[in-house]
């Protein structure tokens, strides 16, 4: 044994024993469940009834907070969107926590067992709009920024937060100027962390390192208006579209790869005719929408539904609309680290997915080398009476604590 001691390398050994450490040290605090700052900060924030994109001076509460431990705060607001980014350091590498403080409308207010905007705790869990998505994340960005700062304040690097009012709206004055501004200036992330719910069963086991793109369709298909016993006489827009609908909906767009699955093809709604029995209608509006993975691209995909409806003589209007191009993080750095302190907090083996919408990710990734989202359960969002677990807050504060740790302690390993 001593033998094999005296062969294992100084440095390996330093960097082992500092993994303990950390692990230890941040076991120890989740163990002991005594932190608080988190849910009371959740709390303050679902409070306040930011629909978007009304912030409600959501953004101006987290600059107080971290103004007192050196944050520099950034308005960059467009039209009725609210935008903050906020830094504390001026070197590389930048590690960002990315989010938004809107949350969408509650819907009938009286199908909620607790009012929306009044947080409550009842059987072990947090309910509000926004306490999943995604606010609770947002506290704990804070919180584990709070913690981190006051036992590193000479870290590496900085440390960055970027917060929107706009994501569950039109997103055109959001994340995207804000990229847009940090971009023009040559302001790059090299770690970005989106606080969205990714959860499926136990915090932790799923994060994105990744999203398809959305490419949308709306077609109207023209044909002649006319006497259902007179066709010779009309043309029925529904019959010439029928033989190229079997066709969009049979086609291989894409085989995806090892992280996306196929590229889909997806009719959304079709609508013709007048409501009479007798009558051909003149047109036929369909709309559809792909998600796409990096396998296929937006303009190819438009040459190939074009090329299909020409084929079978379709006359046709088309307008095409792209919410967002398809990202990918390699698996590496950012996401060993983000499994190592998920792994260590919640005991669970994070699977790296790219299911689900979109996400401000999808803008963020043009400056930022790396990109995850990894947030509290996916479950409740949107819904009437949405929640999160209370035991999972401050876990999810540790787990954004441990990854700071490892991304810009002062000796990062």
């Amino acid at each position: 044994m001593a033998n094999d001691l005296e062969h294992i390398n100084p440095t390996q050994r330093s960097s082992e024993n500092q993994l303990q450490d950390i692990s230890d040290d941040l076991i120890s605090k989740v163990n002991k469940m005594t932190e608080t700052q988190s849910l009371e900060l959740a709390k303050e924030l679902i409070s306040r009834p930011s629909v978007t994109p009304d912030d409600r001076d959501c953004q101006k509460l987290l600059a107080e907070r971290l103004h007192k431990i050196g944050f520099a705060a950034e308005e960059l607001h467009f039209g009725d969107t609210k935008n903050i980014w906020l830094r504390r350091g001026t070197k590389a590498p930048v590690v960002c926590f990315a989010g938004h403080t809107d949350v969408v409308p509650t819907g009938p207010v009286e199908k909620w067992d607790s009012p929306p905007f009044e947080p409550t705790e009842r059987d072990g869990r947090l309910y509000g709009r926004g306490a999943a998505d995604m606010k609770t994340s947002i506290a704990c960005f804070v919180t584990a920024c709070e913690r981190f700062v006051a036992e590193h304040p000479d870290h590496q690097g900085s440390i960055a937060l970027l917060i929107t009012s706009d994501e569950e709206g039109d997103a055109l004055d959001g994340t995207t100027k804000v990229v847009d501004v940090l971009k023009a200036r040559g302001e790059l992330i090299d770690y970005c962390i989106v606080g969205e719910p990714t959860a499926v069963d136990k915090l932790g086991d799923m994060l994105k390192n990744g999203r398809r793109g959305s490419l949308s369709g709306n077609l109207t298909v023209k044909g002649k208006q006319g006497h259902i016993a007179y066709p010779h006489l009309a043309i029925n827009p529904v019959h010439t579209f029928a033989p190229a609908l079997l066709e969009l909906t049979q086609e291989v767009w894409d085989e995806g790869n090892e992280y996306f699955p196929p590229t889909s093809f997806q009719i959304s709604n079709i609508n013709g005719g007048t409501g009479a029995t007798n009558v051909i209608p003149g047109e036929l509006n369909v709309k559809f929408n792909f998600r796409f993975s990096t396998e296929s691209t937006e303009e190819g995909l438009k040459q190939r539904v074009h090329a299909i409806l020409d084929k079978h003589g379709v006359q046709y209007d088309l307008q095409w609309s792209c919410s967002g191009q398809p990202f990918l993080t390699q698996a590496g750095k950012l996401t060993d680290v983000a499994r190592e302190a998920v792994a260590e907090i919640c005991g669970v083996e994070a699977e790296l997915s790219t299911t689900g919408g979109t996400s401000d990710g999808r803008f963020i990734k043009a400056i930022a080398k790396e990109l995850i989202e990894l947030g509290p359960s996916n479950a409740t969002i949107h819904q009437i009476n949405e929640n999160v677990r209370l035991e999972d807050i401050p876990k999810l504060s540790a787990v954004y604590e441990g990854m700071l740790m490892r991304l810009l302690a002062e000796k990062a390993v």
